[in-house]
C-alpha cells in the first residue's frame, strides 16, 4: 500500500507541475503561456520585405508596367525601418505577450492591404498572402487574439473587392474580370484562411498537449528509476560502511577488555560494540539484497510480478482474480522495468476505481508473444472515449452515477488539483501507462466487454459490461534469459 501510495502521490505532483501554465480564468489555457519572440515576426518580415520589393523593382523598372511603384516602395520601406527599430530598441529573444503581437500582425496585414490597394487589389495573385498573419497568429496565439485580427483581414480583403488601383498591366487597359470572379477569390481568400487557421490552431494545441503530457511520462519514469535504484544504493552503502564499523567494533572489545568491569565506561564500551554488531548485522541484510540469493529483486515470474502489483490494492472492497495457464513449464521471467511496472500498477489501479465489485487479471504466453488482460466491471468506455482514449489530458470514464462525458472535456485547475489524475478523469495517467509500456515493445488495445450494449447496473454487471484492456509484447523484449 505504502508503494501504491507513493506513486499515486507522484502522479498527482506531476500533474500539478504540468497544469501549473494552465490558469483557470483564460479562455485559452492551452495558449495563454506561449508567447512569439521577437526575433520570429521580425525575421519573418524581413522576408515579406525582400520579396515585397523585389517584386516591385521587377515588375516596374524591369517589365516597365505603369503604377505607384514610389507608394509601394515607400511602403516596403516603412516596415524595414519598423523592423530596425524594433532590432535596435528592442532584444530579438523578448517573448511578446499576446497584445503587442497581435498589434505587429494587424501592421503586417494593413501594410500588405495598402500594397494590394496599389497593384490591383484582389485581381492581384499575391492577395494569397494576407493568408499569413491569421495562419501565424493561430499558430502560437490565443483564440481570443486571432479571432479579431482574422475579422481585420477580412475587412481588408472585403474593401480591396471595391476599392483599388488597376491591376500592372503591359496594355494600357488592363483585363476586366468579372464579378462572380472577384467574389470566388474573395470567398476562396476567407475559407482558406479560416480552414488553415483552426487547422494550425489544433495543431499546435496538439502539440502542445502532448509535449506537455510526455514531459509528465519523462518525470514519472524518473521517479520510478529511483525508487529502482535505491535497493542498489542501499547494497553500495553496506559496503562502503562495513570497513569503519569493524574499525569501531574492533576498538570497542579493546576498551572492554581494558577497563575495569567497575569502571563505569565498561559498560559504555559493552554498548558501543552490541550496537556497532547490530549495524553490520543490518547492513548485511541490506547487503543481501541485491545478491544472487535474492535475484527475484532484479528478475521475476510473472505471475509474481503481476500479484506484487495487485497486493496493494486487495484490502479494498473489489475481488481481484488472477488467471495463469495451468501449463507452469514455460513461464516467463521477466525483469523488474519500472516502466512496466508503473503502467501496468496505473492499469490495475484505475480499474480498481472503476470497478463495481470484480476486476479480472489474465495473462498468456507462447514461444513468440505474451499478453495481459485487466477487465473491471464498471462503466466502461464510451463510444467518443474508445475513440480518444489513450490521447493525453482526455476524460477516460464516465463518474459514477453521472453520464458519459465528453471527450474534449478540460475541468478547470482547481479541479485538476483538487482530484488528482484518477479523482480528475483527465486521461493523463492511463497516456502515461499507456506510452510507458509502449515504450518497452508493448501494444496496449482497449474495449468493452460487451460492445453492442452499455454497462447495466446489477449484481452480475462484471457477466456483461465494464472495460477490458490488453496489451502484447514479443516475448523476446521482455524475458529475461533466466
Amino acid at each position: 500500500m505504502t508503494r501504491s501510495k507513493s506513486l499515486t502521490a507522484s502522479v498527482q505532483a506531476v500533474s500539478h507541475q504540468a497544469f501549473i501554465m494552465l490558469p483557470s480564468n483564460q479562455s485559452d489555457p492551452i495558449f495563454s503561456s506561449r508567447q512569439i519572440k521577437l526575433g520570429t515576426l521580425v525575421g519573418l518580415r524581413w522576408l515579406a520585405i525582400l520579396g515585397q520589393g523585389s517584386a516591385v523593382l521587377f515588375v516596374w523598372l524591369v517589365l516597365g508596367y505603369e503604377f505607384p511603384g514610389l507608394l509601394c516602395l515607400a511602403l516596403v520601406g516603412l516596415s524595414a525601418w519598423l523592423n530596425l527599430y524594433l532590432h535596435f530598441q528592442i532584444r530579438n529573444s523578448v517573448r511578446l505577450a499576446p497584445g503587442p503581437a497581435t498589434g505587429l500582425l494587424a501592421y503586417d496585414s494593413a501594410q500588405l492591404g495598402g500594397l494590394l490597394y496599389l497593384t490591383g487589389g484582389l485581381h492581384n495573385p499575391f492577395a494569397l498572402l494576407l493568408l499569413v498573419p491569421a495562419v501565424v497568429s493561430a499558430t502560437m496565439q490565443p483564440a481570443r487574439y486571432t479571432i479579431p485580427l482574422t475579422g481585420l483581414i477580412v475587412l481588408i480583403a472585403t474593401l480591396l473587392v471595391f476599392f483599388h488601383m488597376p491591376l500592372p498591366w503591359a496594355e494600357a487597359t488592363p483585363p476586366q474580370f468579372p464579378m462572380m470572379y472577384v467574389a470566388g477569390i474573395w470567398l476562396a481568400i476567407l475559407v482558406t484562411m479560416l480552414f488553415l487557421s483552426v487547422y494550425a490552431h489544433r495543431i499546435a494545441q496538439e502539440g502542445h498537449l502532448l509535449a506537455n503530457a510526455l514531459s509528465a511520462t519523462e518525470l514519472i519514469l524518473a521517479n520510478e528509476q529511483h525508487l529502482t535504484t535505491l535497493d542498489g544504493l542501499a547494497t553500495a552503502a553496506a559496503h562502503e560502511l562495513g570497513t569503519p564499523l569493524s574499525t569501531i567494533q574492533l576498538v570497542a572489545k579493546e576498551l572492554e577488555r581494558e577497563l575495569d568491569p567497575a569502571d563505569p565506561l565498561h559498560e559504555d564500551a559493552q554498548l558501543l560494540r552490541s550496537q556497532a554488531e547490530r549495524c553490520r548485522e543490518i547492513l548485511g541484510k541490506l547487503r543481501s539484497l541485491s545478491g544472487d540469493d535474492h535475484a527475484n529483486f532484479s528478475k521475476m515470474r510473472l505471475s509474481s510480478l503481476i500479484s506484487e502489483l495487485v497486493e496493494p490494492f486487495e484490502l479494498f472492497d473489489v475481488e481481484i482474480v488472477q488467471s495463469f495457464p495451468t501449463d507452469r513449464d514455460d513461464h516467463p521471467v521477466l525483469w523488474r522495468n519500472p516502466g512496466l511496472m508503473f503502467g501496468l500498477g496505473n492499469l490495475i489501479e484505475n480499474a480498481t476505481d472503476f470497478a463495481a465489485s470484480r476486476v479480472e487479471i489474465s495473462a498468456q504466453w507462447n514461444e513468440r508473444t505474451l499478453s495481459i488482460r485487466i477487465a473491471d466491471d464498471g462503466p466502461g468506455f464510451s463510444d467518443v472515449m474508445l475513440q480518444r482514449l489513450g490521447d493525453p489530458y482526455v476524460a477516460s470514464r464516465p463518474e459514477p452515477g453521472q453520464p458519459d462525458r465528453s471527450a474534449i472535456h478540460r475541468p478547470d485547475t482547481d479541479t485538476i488539483l483538487s482530484q488528482g489524475l484518477n479523482g480528475g478523469g483527465l486521461g493523463l495517467g492511463f497516456f502515461i501507462a499507456k506510452t510507458l509500456l509502449e515504450r518497452t515493445g508493448g501494444r496496449v488495445e482497449i474495449s468493452n466487454r460487451n460492445g453492442a450494449k452499455k454497462g447495466k447496473k446489477s449484481k452480475k454487471v462484471h457477466k456483461n459490461s465494464g472495460a477490458v484492456v490488453d496489451i502484447y509484447w514479443p516475448r523476446a523484449v521482455l524475458e529475461t534469459d533466466q
